[in-house]
């Protein structure tokens, strides 16, 4: 009898790597909800504990999320799914460098400006990030972070601060400051990339796509969420890459401003100018 093959979370929408035959995408988010239930039971987790939530997170979220990180936000948050103060975990990231840190509290105003800014105080570089928007209006968010600086740095020591620190800034929910500008490395001050700013509607003409490739450098990314902040643009999710000294970050935004063509033509003008090479 032929082996049965298994979706892979990493084919949602495309051939199976040993059969060569077509996966369905409900197939694929399936398997990765029951690896993530069958990992909260090893945490002692109650049987179906974590329907509740899973009920208010839509197929986007297992779409961007392994099982495994699917299962710890499950295991944080099963039972204070309507709590309303921040509720901020940390752990070593799985890629073996640096945090993940999980963010979860009622959707706010400048809310991903002002993770950006604490992580960029901090001194603590945005190597990825997702962004998501439950269905009941809570914002629960995903960054993994990594200190340039010390390459050996140990992270189990800064788990409690992060943890500390910055459900205190959420909470405070202080005016929001122009962050600094961080210093250009050397390679990229004599090899500058230049910037590229994409700005379109999505499919479904509610929110616009922003793409943006730049030169990375420290507080680049809380520049932009500044400057998307400022100009009363709303992040509804972001996918944040950072390869090297190369940025390449994409925006789910909305807001009024994004419908004046004037305002878009500002928009972009005062993101180029944060992404310009100094």
């Amino acid at each position: 009898m032929p082996r049965k093959c298994v979706p892979s979370a990493g084919w949602p929408r495309s051939i199976c790597s040993r059969c060569a035959g077509p996966i369905r995408l409900d197939d694929s988010l399936e398997a990765r909800r029951a690896e993530a239930a069958r990992q909260l039971r090893l945490y002692a987790v109650p049987e179906n504990a974590e329907r509740t939530l899973w009920q208010k997170l839509d197929g986007v979220y297992f779409q961007r999320h392994s099982a495994d990180e699917i299962a710890w936000h499950a295991r944080q948050l099963y039972f204070r799914i309507e709590e309303k103060p921040p509720v901020v975990k940390a752990r070593l990231s799985r890629a073996g460098v640096g945090l993940q840190v999980m963010i979860y509290l009622p959707d706010q105003k400048a809310l991903f400006a002002r993770i950006c800014s604490f992580f960029n105080q901090a001194r603590l570089s945005i190597l990825e990030a997702k962004i998501h928007t439950t269905r009941h209006g809570y914002a629960l968010d995903t960054f993994t972070v990594h200190d340039p600086s010390t390459p050996n740095a140990s992270y189990r020591d800064a788990i409690s601060y992060v943890e500390f620190e910055l459900k205190r800034v959420l909470s405070d929910a202080a005016p929001l400051q122009s962050p600094p500008v961080g210093r250009v490395s050397r390679h990229l001050k004599h090899f500058p990339l230049s910037p590229e700013v994409r700005l379109f509607p999505d499919d479904k003409g509610t929110h616009y796509i922003m793409e943006i490739v730049a030169g990375d450098r420290p507080g680049l990314l809380a520049r932009i969420a500044y400057t998307l902040a400022d100009s009363n643009i709303n992040v509804a999710s972001a996918r944040i890459n950072t390869l090297g000294e190369r940025a390449e970050d994409v925006f789910l935004i909305d807001g009024a401003r994004l419908h004046d063509e004037a305002a878009l033509v500002r928009l972009e003008t005062a993101l180029y100018e944060q992404l310009r090479i100094a």
